[in-house]
C-alpha cells in the first residue's frame, strides 16, 4: 500500500484497501477520486531535553494549578500503576479537547506525566497548521498559534483517522523506544452525544496495541460531560473523577477488532 501511494501520489483508505481481494479491486481503488497525499509532520523536536524541561516548567507553573483549581479531580486506581516502569499505552474516553489531557496528566505518577506523548486527530492538527486561506487573518493566526502551543506544551502528534496512519504508528513506536508513554483517545472525536454515552472505540487502537505490544492502561473520565453540558469551567467538589484500571496485555495474535471491543468494555466498566 505504501508503494502504491508513493507511486501514484495518492492516499488510500486503509479499510478499503484491506478489503481488496484481487488486483482488480486495487485497480478500482486507484481509479477512484482521491486527495493528494497529505504530509503529516511528526514533531520529534518536542521530545528533546530542552523542550521537555520547558514543557514541564510551563505545566507546573500554569497547567497543573489551573487543573487543580478548576477541576480538583479525584483519582481512583493509581495503585494499579505501582511497579509499572516501562512505557505504557493509555486509552481513555474523550469529552473535551481543553480539559482531558490536563486531567489525565494530573492523575498520572510523575514518571509517566513527565514523558507522555498524546495522539491527536491528524486531520484536526493539519487544519490548525494550515488553516484555509479564505479565513480572516486573525482566525488563521489563532489556529496556527494553537497548533504550535499544543505541539510544544502537550507533546501531541498526528494520528489520522482515515488514511496515512502507518507513519503515525512508526512515530509512536519511536517515542516508546525513547521512553515515552502514549495517550490515545480511541473514540476518535470528543463526546457530543445528548446523554454522555461513550462512542465505540475505533479498530485503529487495536492495530496500534498489536504493533506496540505495550502494557495498556485503561482510563475513564467521569463528571466532565456534565460540566460540558452545563457550559461550566469550574467543577463542584468531588464531581470529576479519573479512574485508572490495571495494566492489560493482549496476546500478539489477538485481532485488532477484538482488542478495540475489549478495551471499550473495560473502560466502560471502570
Amino acid at each position: 500500500m505504501s508503494a502504491l501511494e508513493e507511486r501514484f501520489q495518492v492516499e488510500l483508505n486503509e479499510t478499503s484497501f484491506s478489503n481488496a481481494k484481487t488486483v482488480g479491486d486495487v485497480q478500482r481503488l486507484l481509479q477512484q477520486p482521491a486527495a493528494h497525499r497529505t504530509e503529516y509532520v511528526y514533531p520529534r523536536w518536542t521530545q528533546r531535553a530542552p523542550v521537555r524541561w520547558l514543557r514541564l516548567t510551563v505545566y507546573y507553573a500554569l497547567v497543573w494549578p489551573a487543573t487543580q483549581i478548576l477541576g480538583h479531580p479525584k483519582v481512583v486506581g493509581r495503585e494499579n500503576l505501582r511497579g509499572v516502569r516501562r512505557p505504557v499505552l493509555i486509552v481513555s474516553n474523550h469529552i473535551t479537547r481543553r480539559a482531558d489531557i490536563g486531567l489525565i496528566l494530573a492523575a498520572l505518577p510523575r514518571r509517566f506525566r513527565h514523558r507522555l506523548s498524546t495522539a491527536m486527530g491528524g486531520e484536526s492538527l493539519q487544519r490548525m497548521k494550515h488553516p484555509p486561506r479564505e479565513w480572516f487573518f486573525a482566525k488563521r493566526w489563532a489556529y496556527y498559534f494553537g497548533y504550535w502551543l499544543a505541539t510544544a506544551l502537550f507533546n501531541v502528534f498526528p494520528l489520522p483517522q482515515h488514511s496515512g496512519f502507518r507513519e503515525s504508528f512508526r512515530f509512536a513506536g519511536e517515542s516508546a523506544d525513547r521512553g515515552y508513554s502514549l495517550l490515545v483517545f480511541p473514540e476518535g472525536e470528543v463526546n457530543n452525544s445528548e446523554d454522555g454515552r461513550m462512542a465505540s472505540f475505533q479498530s485503529g487502537i487495536g492495530l496500534l496495541a498489536q504493533n506496540l505490544l505495550l502494557p495498556i492502561i485503561p482510563v475513564r473520565l467521569d463528571g466532565v460531560w456534565q460540566m460540558k453540558r452545563e457550559r461550566r469551567r469550574l467543577a463542584h467538589f468531588d464531581e470529576i473523577t479519573v479512574r485508572i484500571g490495571a495494566p492489560i496485555l493482549f496476546p500478539p495474535d489477538t485481532p485488532p477488532e477484538e482488542i478495540a471491543r475489549r478495551l471499550e468494555s473495560i473502560v466502560l466498566a471502570l
